[in-house]
């Protein structure tokens, strides 16, 4: 592990341009590779998996979350200021990778929110070691096929119709993946592949990674978030997580958000975390 530092690359730009205060920025080893780890506020740690795009910049999500909570946030292999994903060949080697990410960047047994493809993996971790996670956020996770109701397979658009597709405003999107000034562009376009393959790689082609198989074992306290225009995954999957989950569970619609409604909906997604965290 390096020592902290404070994060470049403007990373506490917000999606309305407005600036924040960036995380503090270390480096946790996984399988030999350097992963980054973005902290910021005091408190009780609380883990964040990102979804589609990963984290190339601090969100304003996680901004308003760091007001209340110590907000850790780990890159996945493949994804911004992470590398690695080309050696996870199977399922077990993505879900033996994020525990071990989440137990360096000193997570065990706390509570997590995972977005997306963020959330299909936090719920593989919840689900085989119950006592990693304490309380669990899935917000749109990806993970489970329904015939009825399939996956959009997002790995098959060009890559400028993406944002239009898991946000409902794409600048959300944009603004998310927008060079910084001062980034090097051709290293930032390869960012952006690399997570695009990275999740292929775990989710290619029809997003089932047999997860319906262990949902039952988790018992952790879950609060399924998800936006009510989302075009990658039904939010009526709700209900089938919420019923193959043993522990309680709570589902709530974020109003006017796609996919990624932590970028969308930044302030209705962290009050509600906040809410069902000090209650649940």
């Amino acid at each position: 592990m390096v020592a902290e530092r404070h994060a470049t690359g403007k990373p506490g730009t917000a999606a309305g341009g407005g600036a924040m205060s960036g995380p503090t920025e270390r480096n946790v080893e996984i399988g030999g590779l350097p992963c980054r780890v973005w902290e910021k506020g005091e408190g009780e740690p609380l883990g964040f998996l990102a979804g589609i795009g990963g984290l190339p910049k601090w969100p304003p999500l996680l901004e308003r979350l760091s007001a209340d909570r110590r907000v850790i946030a780990p890159s996945l292999p493949g994804y911004p200021g992470a590398l690695g994903h080309d050696q996870l060949d199977t399922q077990l080697d993505w879900v033996l990778a994020t525990r071990d990410l989440l137990c360096a960047a000193g997570l065990e047994g706390a509570d997590l929110i995972g977005v997306s493809v963020g959330g299909a993996l936090a719920a593989e971790v919840a689900a085989i070691w119950p006592t990693m996670v304490r309380r669990l956020v899935l917000v749109a996770p990806l993970g489970l096929y329904d015939p009825d109701q399939p996956m959009t397979d997002f790995f098959a658009i060009a890559p400028k119709t993406l944002p239009q597709l898991v946000c409902a405003d794409p600048a959300n999107y944009d603004a998310l993946v927008e060079r910084p000034e001062g980034a090097d562009e051709v290293e930032w376009k390869i960012q952006q592949i690399r997570a695009a393959s990275a999740a292929a790689r775990l989710l290619w082609p029809l997003g089932d990674t047999r997860l319906a198989k262990r949902l039952h074992r988790i018992g952790n306290p879950t609060l399924l978030l998800w936006g009510t225009e989302d075009r990658i995954v039904s939010p009526r999957l709700a209900e089938k997580f919420s019923a193959a989950i043993s522990g309680a569970t709570e589902i709530q619609a974020i109003p006017g958000a796609g996919h990624l409604a932590d970028l969308d909906a930044p302030d209705a997604v962290g009050d509600a975390v906040l809410t069902f965290l000090g209650r649940a």
